[in-house]
């Protein structure tokens, strides 16, 4: 999974991009968070595993009727889009990675985190990225921030074994 960081940093971004009025602030960020709160992501993945979250189950058993809704699909394809587009060697290393950039995620993106969210978000300076670089951060955070979630939603339907294959990750 993407950093709660992350995940807020894209949550932001994509409000700002599609004129966050339409959506109860609050609720939407609770359900962007919300999948990672859980003891088993599998549950709020809809998949085995968070590197493989099932959007097109996602849509078959939620509507996309409220912001807490949107919000935990905005999490979902954050997830998806990071771990088939973005990342191609796992490490446990990404965790010290997250830790790593979260201050100036939270800075540039002008993230508010949720009081219940803190204790997720350690902060960790004074080391090197091993895993993530923050120009790749910076490009995922504006790449899935500027994708309209309607059309995405109609892509998944319309062809969803495209949505439900994922790229191994090789582990270093």
């Amino acid at each position: 999974m993407p950093s709660y960081a992350i995940h807020l940093a894209v949550a932001e971004e994509y409000l700002r991009k599609h004129d966050g009025q339409a959506e109860n602030y609050q609720e939407f960020i609770k359900g962007v968070v919300y999948p990672d709160t859980v003891k088993d992501k599998s549950k709020t993945h809809y998949g085995e595993y968070s590197s493989k979250s099932n959007l097109y189950r996602f849509l078959q058993e939620n509507s996309m009727d409220n912001s807490f809704k949107r919000g935990c699909f905005l999490h979902l394809l954050t997830d998806y889009i990071f771990y088939n587009q973005y990342i191609e060697y796992w490490s446990k290393d990404i965790y010290n990675d997250y830790d790593i950039l979260n201050d100036n995620l939270i800075k540039k993106y002008r993230v508010t985190v949720p009081e219940d969210t803190e204790k997720f978000m350690q902060p960790y300076e004074n080391s090197e990225l091993k895993i993530l670089t923050v120009p790749m951060v910076e490009e995922f955070i504006d790449e899935v921030s500027k994708l309209d979630m309607i059309s995405i939603v109609n892509e998944i339907e319309d062809n969803p074994e495209k949505w439900t294959r994922f790229r191994p990750l090789k582990e270093i």
